[in-house]
């Protein structure tokens, strides 16, 4: 996998942070950006990397909305990430 994808996603998910949030989806994001956060290293044996993949995009699969529009901007761009790494495999 790209170290660099993996930092991405992990960035993208990290500045949802900073927004002003709806706290539902606060809390999925928090979520996610944690097992994001375990895995931008890129160190993880394949098998191991692909299961946290599949755990982030069902924690995003919760968020329909951030109610903040930079916020919905960085899912949507985590959500391709995560896409895109899991077609690879």
């Amino acid at each position: 996998m790209t170290d660099e994808r993996l930092q991405a996603l992990h960035r993208h998910l990290a500045e949802t942070g900073e927004r002003p949030v709806e706290r539902t989806a606060s809390r999925w994001l928090g979520e996610a950006e944690a097992v994001a956060a375990d895995i931008a290293d890129g160190e993880l044996p394949e098998d191991v990397l692909a299961e946290r993949l599949t755990t982030i995009d069902h924690i995003l699969s919760h968020v329909d909305s951030t109610d903040d529009a930079i916020a919905d901007n960085h899912v949507e761009a985590a959500r391709e990430i995560v896409d895109d790494l899991l077609d690879e495999r």
